[in-house]
């Protein structure tokens, strides 16, 4: 993957005349020297730069690199690691299973099997038509209501596979 290293000048003037033709580039500037690049402010750039583009993509990690004066591997890094960044486009909807030990004790591998064999595509995918993407997570912190599911940012309760389906079924058809 090409963000782990940025071998030269050479690519980070590439990066930065990618970034030139897009405002939304500009404005996540603005909300750097707001920051006054400063490093220990990664997350809320990333936070913005991913409400900008709907994702964090290579070109843009690069482009935090380079502003910030970070390792490239450094914000691929934080971006990997927090849950709530990701790195490909997302669908229209979000389903997230939630597998930490109260959801799965309770059946949400069989909620996230349902899901998977409907959609015919795995956690971490999007539908081909760009519709749904499955994702999940460590814990939610709803573990009283387990197994939980996410859809489109709303927690739902005692998730079953049905429920789940019912729920797929209705963003299929829409």
């Amino acid at each position: 993957m090409k963000i782990a290293t940025m071998r030269n000048e050479a690519e980070g003037r590439r990066v930065m005349q990618h970034a030139s033709g897009d405002k939304r580039f500009k404005i996540l500037e603005v909300f750097m020297k707001k920051y006054q690049f400063r490093q220990d402010s990664l997350i809320e750039i990333l936070h913005k730069a991913q409400e900008l583009f709907g994702y964090l993509d290579d070109d843009l990690l690069l482009f935090v690199s380079y502003k910030l004066k970070l390792p490239p591997s450094r914000v691929y890094g934080v971006a990997t690691f927090y849950h709530f960044f990701t790195l490909k486009p997302q669908g229209k909807h979000t389903c997230v299973v939630c597998l930490g030990t109260a959801c799965y004790v309770k059946g949400a591998d069989k909620v996230m099997s349902a899901i998977e064999a409907e959609l015919k595509i795995k956690a971490g995918e999007t539908t081909p038509d760009k519709n749904i993407s499955l994702l999940t997570a460590r814990c939610i912190g709803a573990c009283g209501i387990a197994p939980a599911v996410v859809y489109d940012g709303t927690v739902s309760p005692r998730a079953t596979p049905e429920g789940v389906l019912k729920t797929i079924k209705q963003w299929t058809e829409s």
